[in-house]
């Protein structure tokens, strides 16, 4: 029997995660700050805010665990006058995920086995003038868990980080989304990470190749802005 923790569970890519690892056969707890909406005689819930200093406590009672996914995220386009958006953006995609890195990874450490991946973005890459909080939150949590993983493979243990493009849920905001997948497709993506034990899956393949290239026209435009 598999154990799995997926942090961020009562929507999206979360949601559906759970309850495919539920039909097959894994024993689930979910974290969410919302009550549960799934009832599995597998399924356990933790009703808990990642942005919240006792967060971290929270995780403590939830015991080892075989996979970890941090699927928890928001994003906000800009406004100069509320830019306590981006603030909460960068303690839900960033800090949260720390904070469950911090209490979940010592105990695969110590197990010597166990799975953590982190869902990022494409715009981990980017510059974003429309959405700076959400891009610089994406550029450290793959950053972070890209350097993590490298620390602790010696001991057994696999850190992933997955890049999406536009997922069809409700983080995909602005009029244009390119390549965007269903959050069936994704959850595929993770599944197979999970299989391979990957180190960085980004997906689509052909959005990552195109996020490349644009990155130092996007950063040659901000810096135009400012002359």
């Amino acid at each position: 029997m598999q154990n799995a923790l997926v942090i961020g569970n009562t929507d999206g890519i979360g949601l559906a995660l759970t309850r495919r690892l539920l039909a097959g056969g894994w024993v689930v707890t979910g974290v969410s700050r919302r009550p549960a909406v799934l009832d599995h005689e597998g399924y356990a819930h933790l009703t808990a805010d990642v942005t919240a200093a006792d967060f971290g406590a929270a995780l403590e009672g939830v015991g080892d665990v075989d996979l970890c996914v941090y699927a928890a995220g928001v994003g906000e386009m800009l406004d100069l006058a509320d830019l306590g958006a981006q603030t909460r953006a960068i303690e839900v995609n960033l800090v949260g995920a720390a904070r469950a890195v911090e209490v979940v990874v010592p105990r695969m450490v110590a197990a010597g086995r166990g799975h953590f991946i982190g869902l990022s973005s494409l715009s981990d890459v980017m510059v974003s003038p429309e959405a700076p909080g959400y891009a610089a939150s994406k550029a450290g949590l793959s950053a972070y868990l890209l350097s993590l993983s490298a620390a602790v493979r010696p001991h057994g243990v696999a850190v992933s980080t997955i890049r999406f493009g536009f997922v069809d849920t409700k983080m995909a905001k602005g009029a244009v989304k390119p390549m965007m997948i269903t959050v069936e497709r994704a959850v595929d993506v993770v599944l197979g990470c999970v299989r391979t034990r990957a180190v960085v899956v980004s997906f689509p393949r052909r959005m990552a190749a195109a996020a490349m290239v644009l990155r130092p026209l996007l950063r040659v435009q901000a810096r135009l802005r400012k002359s």
